[in-house]
């Protein structure tokens, strides 16, 4: 893609409401612009990255047998009075009024919407389990929105609902989910851990969260030096150096982003909502649930959080919105030019390629390639006569010169 028609409007300057060095780079990388508090559009460069994070997931949901669906945002009142949540769930319920004057929110997640699906099709336990997600946009009115897109009013997420006729049943979905989200985070390339969590306005018997170690998570773990065991400092409050519960290893603390939350929602839906099915002796019984959810747009910014180096972009492979970025360092018409425009035109059925055709000095050109970030930094310019470009690895910190043809070779 020509860089001239790509729409990235990168800054100068570093946006005063930028708190966090993630924030800065998605805002002064022309990735997203807020339009208020806690409400950003994602930009051409986000939404590639966020469209791969997407495809990601969508993988592994449907290897685990979960079926896509997508359900209204605009959500009536009268599910919320059948679950009991329209008044526990508080403020950042965001709620509003049609023209007939009947109540409605803007749902900041989907469990009565989809146990009133399910109760109307599935009646039997022949038709379980079932397990279907979304990737929708969110709403919560958040009484303090913060870093960007760490903490919004309106943000982008995976749910998925399974849905079972026992506790065992659930029990085993729970742990394919689980598994599948270890599978993301994995291929984004993130360093996570999994702790112990509050259940909070979701409710069910337990929960787990998937937190993101970073220096700007808003909540705090603890957990063992050597072992798997972790925890949110809300259920199990540990100092440092305490032996750890399971006996292996010693306490460390740590920050978090939460990434992931996942939920054994039991009949706390399906009974107030009477979701029933007839089970084996043809008994009447409520259907067993299980929620977990994914912020997709967090992803986005906790990705970058823990890939950048001197505030220069650094993602994974898997998402970067480019792969490869071609450079030319002269004007249309020279050598260097012609070489690189050649590049793009032999790459580009291959790979996502980006060539800065733009008039504009190297300088501008490389602070904007540092904000997006591509691998791969293929720049013609000084050694142009004689057919040779840098290529510099981003991530390794490598840079070797190569010809045209070795360049195909390399890449092909």
């Amino acid at each position: 893609m020509k860089q001239s028609l790509l729409f990235v409007p990168t800054l100068r300057e570093t946006p005063k409401e930028a708190e966090v060095i993630s924030h800065r780079i998605l805002l002064k990388g022309g990735y997203i612009k807020q339009t208020a508090a806690g409400i950003y559009s994602y930009l051409p460069l986000a939404y590639r990255v966020i469209k791969k994070i997407e495809a990601i997931i969508r993988e592994e949901m449907d290897a685990m047998g979960a079926c896509e669906l997508l359900m209204p945002a605009l959500q009536p009142k009268d599910l919320w009075l059948e679950s009991g949540r329209w008044q526990d769930y508080g403020k950042e319920l965001v709620r509003l009024k049609d023209r007939h004057d009947r109540d409605f929110c803007l749902g900041p997640t989907h469990e009565e919407v989809v146990t009133a699906i399910v109760r109307d099709y599935i009646n039997s336990y022949k038709k379980l389990p079932l397990a279907l997600y979304q990737i929708q946009t969110k709403f919560r009115d958040e009484f303090r929105p913060r870093f960007g897109l760490m903490r919004g009013r309106e943000f982008i997420m995976k749910d998925l609902y399974t849905f079972h006729s026992t506790d065992a049943d659930l029990d085993l979905w729970y742990d394919k989910t689980r598994q599948a989200y270890q599978n993301i985070l994995n291929r984004l390339d993130l360093h996570y851990r999994i702790v112990n969590a509050s259940s909070g306005n979701i409710g069910g018997a337990s929960s787990e969260e998937f937190m993101i170690l970073c220096d700007i998570g808003e909540d705090t773990i603890v957990y063992s030096d050597e072992s798997d065991f972790a925890s949110n400092t809300e259920l199990c409050d540990l100092p440092v150096g305490a032996l750890s519960p399971d006996g292996k290893g010693h306490i460390l603390h740590a920050k978090g982003i939460e990434a992931g939350h996942i939920f054994k929602l039991g009949t706390k839906y399906s009974e107030p909502m009477k979701a029933f099915f007839l089970d084996q002796n043809q008994t009447q019984q409520p259907i067993i649930m299980g929620c977990y959810g994914m912020g997709v747009s967090r992803l986005l910014m906790a990705v970058l959080e823990q890939h950048y180096r001197d505030e220069v972009a650094l993602w994974p492979d898997t998402i970067a919105p480019f792969k490869i970025h071609i450079i030319p360092l002269d004007k249309e018409g020279t050598k260097a030019y012609q070489l690189s425009e050649q590049l793009h035109d032999a790459l580009s059925n291959r790979y996502e390629v980006l060539f800065d055709d733009r008039d504009e000095r190297p300088g501008v050109k490389f602070k904007d390639a540092d904000l997006i970030g591509a691998n791969y930094r293929l720049v013609c310019g000084r050694k142009a006569q004689q057919g040779l470009f840098e290529v510099t690895n981003l991530r390794e910190k490598t840079m070797v010169e190569m010809s045209f043809e070795q360049l195909l070779e390399f890449l092909f």
